[in-house]
């Protein structure tokens, strides 16, 4: 099995690759923001712990930055070979439990919603918004193919700081014509922020009109 290094390596490699779409991840690549945690086992609740506390330090150093784009990034070495169907159940699971967690000791960030059907939602960890980015190898998205299962987490309020400096809808539509010209296709489940809730775009996978998101408020 690699060693934590060589995995941590491997997934800056893959945001560095040339035609890779989101320049958000790369421009916090470049600028060194980029923290990971590589853990054991996505399916096993053992290190959920670990990880939330990786995330609080990240919200932490985050906070105290006057720069912008930053991202966290939690990647399990098991298992490689994982079905979409099957990564989509472990990514509610593991989301679930740090919220669990998370809410023993701190509210749902007050500048979103917390209900995971409102178009206003984002997923919060001490009091901090985020948008979550699933990867694995058997993503139908090419953007999301790396070969081990990880989940991203990007601060929310950096799109919003993006919005009032009027560059989202800019670097929103750069994006989605890199995405296009790197994939063959259209994410089918991609919507702004205020008119769909997020989390149908945390995975990957394309939901039927009747899917319900397993995260409770």
């Amino acid at each position: 099995m690699k060693s934590e290094e060589l995995i941590v390596k491997e997934y800056r490699e893959f945001l560095d690759e040339k035609g890779f779409p989101c320049i958000g991840a790369k421009a916090a690549l470049s600028r060194n923001h980029i923290q990971c945690i590589v853990l054991t086992h996505m399916a096993c609740p053992a290190q959920d712990a670990e990880a939330l506390q990786f995330i609080y330090n990240f919200v932490d150093e985050y906070r105290s930055s006057k720069d912008m784009y930053h991202s966290a990034a939690v990647i399990f070495k098991e298992p490689m070979n994982i079905s979409e169907n099957a990564f989509d159940q472990l990514l509610w699971q593991r989301l679930h439990s740090l919220s669990s967690l998370d809410k023993k000791n701190f509210q749902h960030d007050t500048r979103v919603d917390s209900d995971p059907a409102s178009a206003r939602y984002s997923f919060s960890l001490k009091g901090e918004a985020f948008f979550i980015v699933g990867l694995h190898a058997a993503s139908n998205r090419k953007a999301r193919q790396f070969k081990y299962p990880a989940l991203i987490f990007n601060p929310h309020a950096e799109f919003e700081k993006l919005r009032a400096a009027n560059r989202f809808i800019k670097m929103r539509e750069v994006v989605r014509k890199r995405d296009v010209a790197y994939s063959g296709s259209v994410n089918p489940m991609l919507n702004d922020f205020n008119t769909a809730s997020e989390v149908y775009q945390y995975s990957g996978k394309q939901y039927s009109s009747d899917w319900i998101c397993p995260l409770s408020k």
